[in-house]
């Protein structure tokens, strides 16, 4: 692995996190997206920073203001309250991950003495006609950054779990 740290900033827009810019480089493997997923689930957790359940696409683009070293983002294509996500994700063309965040309104905590902790799932598409297998993370953390699950899979049908199967959705869409 690099040692060139992968860095998150999230911005916002009206009040809501829009996206999160990723800088430095791109995660190279199932294990570091799924850390990506850990900071980024526990970006979640901080009061008014999402307010429901939201889908980000990765995407090699970035902002003409951002710092030099930024490589791409995670930018927010919708919520899951409705299917808006669908529209919004048509731009997303072979996204190299796709994520979905859910606050602490929006998860029940895996242990009973957590209680202000958010969730999320990163999906790395494969190709399986061509032998690469889907990815996925999954973690729970609270907002002073204690992890409370992780778990990755590699050759995953994403239609076994609610949030993969939600992500494989968008990208057949």
């Amino acid at each position: 692995m690099s040692s060139i740290p992968i860095g998150l900033t999230p911005f916002h827009e009206g009040g809501q996190l829009n996206g999160i810019l990723i800088s430095g480089r791109w995660p190279a493997s199932t294990l570091e997206w799924t850390q990506t997923l850990v900071a980024s689930v526990r970006i979640a957790c901080r009061p008014g920073f999402l307010s429901t359940t939201t889908i980000f696409g990765v995407v090699e683009d970035h902002p003409a203001d951002a710092e030099p070293d930024a490589v791409g983002m995670m930018l927010a294509v919708g919520n899951v309250v409705d299917d808006t996500f669908l529209e919004a994700g048509r731009f997303l063309h072979n996204p190299p991950a796709l994520l979905m965040l859910h606050p602490p309104s929006h998860t029940r905590p895996s242990l009973p003495e957590c209680s202000e902790v958010a969730s999320g799932c990163v999906l790395l598409p494969g190709l399986p006609e061509l032998g690469l297998e889907h990815r996925a993370g999954w973690a729970e953390a609270e907002a002073d950054g204690t992890v409370v699950t992780l778990r990755n899979q590699v050759g995953i049908d994403p239609g076994s779990d609610p949030d993969t199967a939600v992500l494989a959705m968008l990208l057949a869409a």
